[in-house]
């Protein structure tokens, strides 16, 4: 079995024009599907003659820059479209309405192999991050294009929590708020015992405005407290049976087969990288894919330790 021997660390990694819409709900930062699907196909283009496994990815985000519009403060945001090029008569191209996100992130990836000859020297490391640098510019995160890497390394499974939280700095770290989502639940269903935790999700994107004296208003949100949370898609679960590859038509690869699924949500939170020294292992990102479930769906959700 392959144990955790490295960190591989991509610096800085600046992504143009990302996928900013992450669910038929959410919008904004991608989905982090996005990031374990890069590194994932990063994994199977791995050139080594011994076996070498990309697991868990951290996600720490430098900058996020959604391309969004709004013309004055009381208007609502929309997305900022481009213009296709021409059709072939001549005709103008219609808009295509799409949401795009220019990032700027770090991503800390586990590094596990199962034979000691393998990345045991420095020319042997060397190699290895060179190649991982130059195929990750080949490939799209989020469908986003990689235009810059500031830097990648590779590091010992020794490194402290707190040496690798100082190389995240400055950025924030995503991870999974289930604990809040519990609460925030508990809290509504007190009000109304039919709430659900979707109902919860929504209320951590609301703000009440409550009116108080000499025309002063008062705002609040069930986030205050709790820190920067965020409504996130987790995964998918299956809403049709598994079909043989062929079988449905127009699907999107036919040597495949296909299922019809839709979006599990829960809630995030961005945490500042130095509150993660003593638990930095707990905010990596995998993916879980269980058998039949007692309500009898397939689930694949993503989640952390």
């Amino acid at each position: 079995m392959a144990d955790l021997t490295f960190y591989l660390f991509f610096d800085h990694v600046k992504i143009h024009n990302a996928n900013a819409i992450s669910s038929p709900l959410t919008y904004g930062f991608p989905a982090i599907s996005g990031f374990l699907g890069a590194i994932h196909a990063l994994n199977r283009k791995i050139e080594s003659d011994h076996p070498i496994y990309l697991d868990g990815v951290l996600i720490a985000c430098h900058d996020c820059d959604v391309q969004v519009y709004r013309p004055n403060n009381y208007a609502d945001y929309t997305f900022r479209l481009t213009r296709n090029p021409l059709a072939k008569n001549g005709d103008t191209r219609s808009i295509i309405e799409e949401g795009r996100v220019h990032l700027d992130v770090s991503l800390l990836v586990e590094v596990k192999i199962d034979d000691m000859e393998t990345l045991y020297n420095t020319e042997q490391q060397q190699s290895f991050i060179k190649q991982m640098k130059q195929k990750l510019y080949q490939q799209r995160i989020a469908g986003g294009q990689v235009i810059s890497i500031e830097n990648v390394s590779l590091l010992s499974s020794d490194e402290s929590d707190e040496s690798l939280s100082k190389l995240l700095l400055p950025a924030f770290v995503l991870v999974e708020a289930q604990q809040e989502l519990q609460e925030i639940t508990a809290e509504l269903q007190q009000k109304d015992p039919n709430a659900t935790a979707l109902d919860a999700l929504v209320e951590t994107a609301m703000l009440h405005h409550h009116p108080q004296e000499k025309e002063h208003w008062q705002t609040t949100s069930v986030k205050q407290g709790r820190g920067w949370l965020v409504p996130i898609p987790l995964g998918y679960q299956a809403i049709s049976p598994l079909f043989d590859a062929g079988m449905v038509e127009h699907a999107r690869s036919n040597e495949h087969p296909t299922q019809f699924v839709e979006c599990i949500y829960g809630l995030g939170k961005w945490v500042f990288p130095l509150r993660l020294q003593e638990n930095l292992s707990q905010a990596f990102w995998r993916y879980k894919c269980s058998e039949l479930q007692s309500n009898d769906a397939d689930i694949y959700i993503i989640n952390q330790d």
